[in-house]
């Protein structure tokens, strides 16, 4: 089995990866890395087994992400994404990576935030 986690170019794109990588590690599993960003994932967790599965040019990142539980139906049990805080305007007007996930994954979600800075 595995955790498939959708990594972007951003802060919630780390935080992502960190947080699959610790629960992958808690569940004894393996991490498949959806790489979302313009540039090679970096900081690959150690102790975990982890394959980085590219997006190729043109596929836009939520339909990768849905194909690639698609073709991992039978392996992946958790798929981890990042949200960010938009308000509800900016939730109208512009879609949300994170929503489509939700919305169409059929596996559990985990869906994590930035902590705040205080």
């Amino acid at each position: 089995m595995s955790v498939l986690v959708a990594v972007t170019d951003s802060e919630e794109g780390d935080v992502a990866l960190r947080t699959a990588a610790a629960e992958a590690a808690l569940r004894g599993t393996g991490l498949l890395v959806a790489n979302l960003r313009l540039r090679p994932v970096d900081g690959l967790p150690a102790g975990v087994d982890a394959r980085v599965l590219e997006r190729k040019p043109g596929v836009d990142v939520a339909e990768h992400v849905l194909n690639l539980l698609d073709e991992h139906h039978e392996d992946v049990q958790l798929l981890v994404i990042g949200m960010k805080r938009r308000s509800p305007v900016g939730k109208l007007v512009l879609g949300s990576l994170a929503q489509q996930l939700l919305l169409n994954a059929d596996v559990p979600v985990l869906a994590v935030k930035v902590p705040e800075s205080r």
